[in-house]
């Protein structure tokens, strides 16, 4: 059998650990170390569940089809959209958690669109305004301060 790489895939056969996939995270010239990222049916899991193997136990294991191309349609869709749904939540987290900031993005932005009725500037001006407020309210929101 080759040497085991990162990131192959292998499923326990004739030896005494719990059934699944295996993703090789870590090798030496001792042991391999593996993380538990399938469930017996080859549906992807997600436990944290971490394993070293002695290289003389490691025979014991044959090349197994990664999970992660087994997930099913629905459950990718269903995936982003929690994706999409926690970082707009976040975003508007961040915004509220530096209120001051946020107001102060938000007035530059208002000036850029709206300030040609109090003070005759050029346009690239009120642009580089709308552009700076949309830039600021990105940072803010992106947690960064």
């Amino acid at each position: 059998m080759p040497a085991p790489t990162v990131s192959d895939h292998y499923s326990p056969t004739k030896i005494d650990y719990p059934a699944g996939t295996y993703r090789v995270v870590g090798t030496d010239d001792e042991a391999v170390t593996l993380l538990k990222v399938g469930d017996s049916d080859g549906q992807r899991v997600t436990t944290g569940e971490i394993v070293t193997v002695s290289c003389e136990d490691f025979v014991g294991f044959e090349p197994a089809e990664n999970p992660d191309r087994t997930r099913r349609l629905v459950d990718s869709v269903r995936s982003s959209l929690e994706v999409v749904y926690w970082s707009f939540r976040v975003f508007g987290q961040e915004l509220i958690a530096h209120s001051l900031l946020t107001l102060v993005a938000v007035a530059v932005i208002l000036v850029g669109n709206f300030g040609e009725a109090i003070v005759p500037l050029p346009d690239t001006i009120y642009s580089f305004l709308v552009i700076i407020g949309a830039l600021g309210l990105a940072y803010i929101g992106s947690g960064r301060l």
